[in-house]
């Protein structure tokens, strides 16, 4: 069974793209991503057993932080540059996103929302952290560094003039089409630089 945000981000990337993962755990996607769409791809992980996983497997991996290690790539290097889930664990947000945005000539971002109804509830009624499938950690063992909402997310982009080109919104496996911010567990964003040719 596909996770539907790989599937999602799967139908966006075209076939045969250069593809630089950032946070690409197992590598799970990018093996999908090869084996779907032929993408020739590469990731970066800090865990060492992941990137032992992904070698066992025939995934293109190093090790590495996502702060600070995309300097020796040069500039649109990849077609795509993802960091699904793994935006929230930056310690640097906006550096990552530069860098990202300066060696893929796209990048999507998926980020949970921390804002969605069921955190809101638990956090207006119970007065703790949330904790919900898509969020289940506890606040002393997560590994977010960043708490945000969509809407936070989207502010952010107008913020920097980041271009969001394409967003797809979802909640218990479906994918959500209005009251984004408040129904959708997460949110999946295609980004580019607003001085970006389109190709």
């Amino acid at each position: 069974m596909i996770p539907i945000d790989y599937a999602i981000i799967a139908d966006i990337i075209a076939p045969g793209s250069k593809v630089l993962d950032l946070g690409c755990g197992e590598g799970d996607l990018l093996a999908l991503l090869k084996d779907k769409n032929g993408c020739r791809g590469t990731g970066i992980e800090i865990d060492s057993k992941a990137v032992v996983r992904c070698l066992e497997r025939g995934v293109s991996v190093s090790q590495g932080n996502i702060n600070g290690d995309l300097g020796v790539y040069d500039d649109n290097r990849f077609d795509y540059v993802i960091l699904n889930e793994s935006l929230q664990q930056v310690l640097n947000i906006e550096e990552a996103l530069d860098e990202a945005l300066r060696v893929g000539k796209r990048v999507i971002v998926g980020v949970p929302n921390f804002c969605q109804w069921k955190a809101r509830l638990q956090v207006f009624f119970l007065g703790e952290m949330p904790v919900t499938e898509r969020l289940p950690y506890k606040w002393y063992n997560t590994p977010n560094l960043r708490f945000l909402s969509l809407q936070d997310f989207r502010i952010f982009c107008a913020l920097k003039k980041i271009r969001i080109e394409r967003t797809r919104y979802l909640a218990n496996g479906q994918e959500v089409y209005f009251c984004t911010n408040l129904l959708a567990d997460s949110g999946i964003f295609v980004l580019r630089r607003p001085d970006t040719i389109k190709t």
